[in-house]
């Protein structure tokens, strides 16, 4: 029989040497970098830099509104792209109220050049847009050519038709409201081309290169809540700036102009709401029962800008679940 001494001497030897293997291969995979090479201290890995997350903006993406009423449409423009999103009926029109006001100042300022207007005329101006007032409305209206004679060819008068030829609309067309059909109240257009208007204001167009920035900062001071609104001016300031965080407001003004009328002939209340900001302009337009009251419009005005916000408030602090029974 041969002897087993060299065969245990063999297997102590390897047992040794695996005792001594273990530690340094254990040390390596901890990241103990000095065991794993005698104490040299190179070649240890440094944690990557946390990144920062993109600021919040608006961004295309589903909206969910449980509406009441007769009309209810969207529109979202990214203004670096000009990609517009929105609901499906994004086309349809509804009368903008006073929303057009921006683009009626805007109008007549352009046409002036680099000439001042009147006093008066500057400050009626700045009433029709910071209190939506009517009659500082109309003489700015006028002084812009507009008139409120019946159109001979039924189509929309001289400042309505600047806006569509200048900002490039595609929707919008006189009102058809009979015995209102000159009204810059009662002038049809889509949240599509709402939201193609406040491009156009923002990007120069509308107002020429003088009074742009005018325009865009009397639409930042707007004011006045759905409480203090009146029957001819007054309270416009709510809806979609209420539903946008502090983050997004923090990045610069937010141009607004909202329009709002309870009309009888069709007993709803006629909502539209339009902001601006240097990279998207958002529409919502809304007709529903007067009974629900302003408010409720200038709820679902800000409802829609709040969903549209990305990423959303807390997004990156949602952990998935793993499902119940599973690992």
């Amino acid at each position: 029989m041969r002897s087993r001494v060299p065969l245990v001497l063999a297997v102590v030897a390897v047992l040794l040497g695996g005792g001594l293997l273990v530690p340094a291969a254990y040390a390596k995979l901890a990241g103990d970098d000095d065991a794993a090479s005698g104490g040299s201290g190179g070649g240890s890995v440094a944690a990557p830099a946390p990144t920062t997350p993109p600021p919040p903006t608006l961004a295309a993406g589903p909206v969910s509104v449980n509406f009441k009423g007769e009309f209810f449409s969207w529109a979202l423009m990214d203004r670096e792209t000009g990609e517009i999103s929105g609901s499906k009926n994004l086309a349809a029109t509804s009368s903008t109220e006073s929303m057009i006001k921006a683009w009626i100042v805007a109008d007549y300022l352009r046409q002036l050049g680099d000439k001042e207007p009147s006093a008066k005329l500057k400050q009626q101006a700045s009433l029709a847009i910071r209190d939506s007032n009517d009659d500082a409305a109309n003489a700015v209206y006028y002084a812009a050519g507009g008139s409120y004679r019946k159109s001979p060819d039924g189509q929309p008068g001289p400042v309505i038709k600047r806006a569509i030829s200048i900002c490039g609309l595609t929707d919008t067309k006189r009102g058809n409201v009979v015995g209102y059909e000159g009204y810059w109240s009662f002038t049809r257009m889509s949240p599509r081309d709402a939201v193609r208007l406040g491009d156009c204001i923002a990007d120069g167009k509308a107002a020429g290169p003088k009074w742009t920035q005018w325009v865009l900062d009397e639409m930042s001071k707007v004011r006045g809540s759905v409480k203090s609104q009146q029957a001819k001016s007054g309270g416009g300031k709510w809806g979609i700036v209420d539903g946008l965080p502090a983050e997004i407001k923090a990045q610069g003004p937010v141009s607004i102009k909202n329009g709002w009328t309870p009309l009888n002939y069709d007993g709803n209340w006629h909502v539209s709401c339009l902001a601006v900001a240097d990279k998207w302009s958002l529409a919502v337009m809304l007709r529903y029962p007067q009974k629900s009251g302003l408010n409720y419009g200038a709820q679902v005005c800000a409802s829609v800008a709040t969903q549209l916000v990305t990423p959303q408030p807390g997004a990156a602090l949602k952990v998935p679940q793993q499902p119940a029974g599973k690992l």
